[in-house]
């Protein structure tokens, strides 16, 4: 018996839980907890009506340890799905430990109070997992997570030495509402509008938000404009990568998008510090995300679709290689599956993908991991599975 609880009641978990109960071989018993009950419900009802498979749901706070260690008691699950928001890694991996349960997130670790990637939070967990027999996988979303995975894939089967990685990301979708964002707001807009980093001949070198970009050609798409961020996935990627001589980060954003992220910016809406109003004390950027469209809602009427992969360079036999491997995801087609828009279910597939390595023994051993350190064969087959095609084309043209 496999059983799986999966934290949190968004898109992405509505996503890996409709995932996970399409592969009821692997996952026998499927938990769904969250901060709000009734969200869980709602999303269990879904599966029953669609999928005739029943969802155990139950409510837990995910910043309070106890409360959460009572919850892996109760239940027993050998693996839990982080799918909560960022700042409750560490609070999630702490009753992980204490619990005797394996680990597994989509984004890492966020303090509260400032926007910053950094795996050291986490990595600091290493010694702990390792102890105590447990696993603890980082980052298997889609970015990060599958791109990373192409990356070990392109390193395994197509180079000898990676030395320039271009991560491209676009969302060519359209929703239909004026500003809305894909997936937490909060997340969203702190992750924006920080500073660019890319990695360059061995250092880090920092920009202004959105200072380095140009056009660049999307399969099925077309050119989009395309911005140099900073995403945590290159991190780890230089890391355990070290033949890299330069690693970046692009993002697409149409121009109405960051005209409305200048104003929210310019007027205060995204300061995450606290303020004093009527007496009580609120955050700006959380007040934004409770007027702005849920995310999770977005899907109904979602035309269009994601493109996201990775162009890279590099050394094969003595000769100069360049490879794009990519995953393009129709909005429309998400919804059907899954009542979600395609940026849940790029997040939440790869997330269900992630838990079956480790529960099929495709990924193993103790300690703390980033997807690129396991084997990516089996997880890039059950990609073309569990409906996130993979394409490459080989020796082109990066663009970038």
């Amino acid at each position: 018996m496999s059983k799986v609880l999966i934290i949190g009641a968004g898109g992405v978990g509505q996503v890996a839980t409709y995932k996970c109960a399409m592969n009821p071989a692997i996952f026998t018993d499927i938990v769904l907890a969250s901060r709000t009950k009734s969200k869980c419900d709602k999303i269990a009802e879904s599966i029953k009506k669609d999928l005739g498979v029943n969802i155990t749901t139950d409510q837990v706070d995910a910043d309070n340890v106890p409360e959460l260690v009572a919850l892996f008691k109760k239940h027993k699950p050998v693996i839990c799905l982080n799918l909560a928001l960022p700042y409750q890694d560490l609070t999630i991996m702490d009753a992980c430990l204490k619990s005797g349960v394996n680990y597994l997130d989509t984004a890492n670790y966020e303090p509260l109070d400032e926007a910053k990637f950094e795996y050291k939070w986490q990595w600091a967990y290493q010694d702990k997992f390792k102890q105590a027999g447990l696993t603890a996988i980082l980052g298997c979303g889609f970015d990060p997570g599958v791109s990373a995975i192409y990356t070990a894939y392109a390193a395994k089967h197509h180079f000898d030495e990676i030395h320039y990685l271009d991560i491209v990301d676009c969302n060519a979708g359209d929703h239909g509402k004026a500003f809305a964002t894909n997936f937490n707001p909060e997340i969203n807009i702190r992750e924006v509008t920080q500073k660019g980093k890319y990695w360059e001949n061995g250092k880090w070198v920092e920009t202004e938000p959105h200072q380095i970009h140009q056009p660049i050609n999307y399969p099925n798409i077309g050119p989009k404009e395309s911005y140099v961020i900073y995403h945590e996935e290159l991190e780890s990627l230089v890391k355990n990568f070290p033949t890299l001589k330069r690693a970046r980060f692009w993002m697409t954003f149409g121009q109405e998008y960051l005209t409305h992220l200048r104003v929210i910016q310019n007027i205060g809406m995204s300061r995450i510090d606290p303020i004093m109003y009527e007496g009580k004390e609120i955050v700006p950027i959380q007040f934004l995300k409770a007027v702005l469209p849920n995310p999770g809602d977005l899907g109904e009427n979602y035309t269009g679709e994601t493109s996201i992969g990775c162009r890279i360079k590099g050394i094969k036999d003595g000769k100069e290689k360049t490879y794009y491997v990519y995953n393009n995801c129709s909005h429309e087609v998400a919804f059907k599956e899954t009542g979600t828009q395609g940026v849940s279910y790029t997040t939440g597939v790869p997330a269900m993908i992630g838990a079956m390595m480790f529960l099929k023994g495709e990924w193993k051993g103790a300690g703390v991991f980033n997807v690129e350190e396991f084997n990516p064969d089996p997880f890039m087959a059950e990609l073309n599975v569990q409906g996130l095609p993979w394409h490459e084309l080989h020796n082109i043209d990066l663009e970038v």
